[in-house]
């Protein structure tokens, strides 16, 4: 059984809006709990952010600020048990120039580590999307060579059928290819699939073993907590990278705040009048 919390998808609910990556204090442990973890990966334009505030909220907002990588998190329960879900959003991953290798951030390595489970993404209208996802679960491996990888492969824009690049056999064919699931959604027209395949994610997660401990844990905390448990050593002897930037909600408060009063002043504002 799966259920999110009725805030989690409340019309109109803010809630959805990005929030601060946290750190776990020093040795300090996290509380309680099992948390799945999931990164969400791609090419630029794909349709990352989309799909995770539709899964979220069952909403659909098409216009983003591109490639912010943040962090969402959620409480919700799955088969009876209270699970922290984060889903890590990530900015953009590319190839080089006539190779088969991975450009990305460093933020983008960090979630790699930090991820329990992988969502890989491509658009179904551009076959170069679709191409960077062999050579970029090749560069997951390099990150977790001995795990056992729980993958989602989401073929996205599936109402756009008419520019398709991408058949459904060729993503079925990849993904089973690289060991995961295939589906083929529209982040636009329909939350139902959206919602299924991370569902499927997420309990695929949990049955290999996957899940830590502690709610809103996210990717820089293994590298500054203490000894929590043996899975946090292990990873703070593992990459070390800079800790990605995230936006302070009470400074996006702050700035939306100023920017409808602006605008509210601005249509109240008497015209001025004409010097002759």
């Amino acid at each position: 059984m799966w259920h999110f919390s009725a805030s989690a998808i409340a019309p109109y609910s803010t809630n959805f809006l990005l929030v601060p990556i946290p750190e776990c204090p020093g040795p300090v442990c996290p509380p309680p709990g099992k948390a799945i973890k999931i990164v969400v990966l791609g090419a630029s334009g794909v349709g990352k952010t989309a799909l995770v505030v539709r899964f979220l909220t069952k909403r659909f907002i098409g216009d983003y600020e591109a490639n912010t990588g943040s962090l969402y998190s959620r409480q919700f329960t799955l088969d009876g048990e209270e699970i922290s879900l984060q889903v890590q959003d990530t900015p953009y991953v590319a190839l080089e120039e006539n190779s088969e290798v991975i450009i990305c951030q460093e933020q983008v390595n960090r979630s790699i580590y930090w991820a329990d489970g992988f969502v890989c993404v491509y658009s179904i209208t551009d076959h170069a999307s679709y191409r960077i996802i062999r050579p970029l679960y090749q560069h997951i491996r390099k990150i977790h060579p001995n795990a056992n990888i729980p993958l989602l492969l989401l073929g996205n824009k599936g109402d756009l059928l008419r520019a398709r690049q991408v058949s459904s056999d060729e993503g079925e064919q990849l993904a089973g290819e690289l060991g995961g699931s295939y589906s083929e959604v529209s982040a636009r027209e329909n939350f139902d699939s959206v919602n299924d395949a991370f569902q499927q994610l997420c309990q695929l997660v949990g049955r290999v073993g996957g899940g830590g401990s502690g709610p809103n844990v996210g990717p820089s905390a293994n590298a500054n907590a203490g000894a929590c448990s043996s899975v946090c050593v292990e990873k703070r002897r593992g990459l070390h990278l800079a800790r990605p930037k995230s936006p302070n909600m009470q400074d996006l408060k702050r700035r939306l705040k100023q920017a409808l009063s602006s605008k509210s002043r601005s249509a109240t504002a008497p015209a001025p009048a004409n010097n002759i």
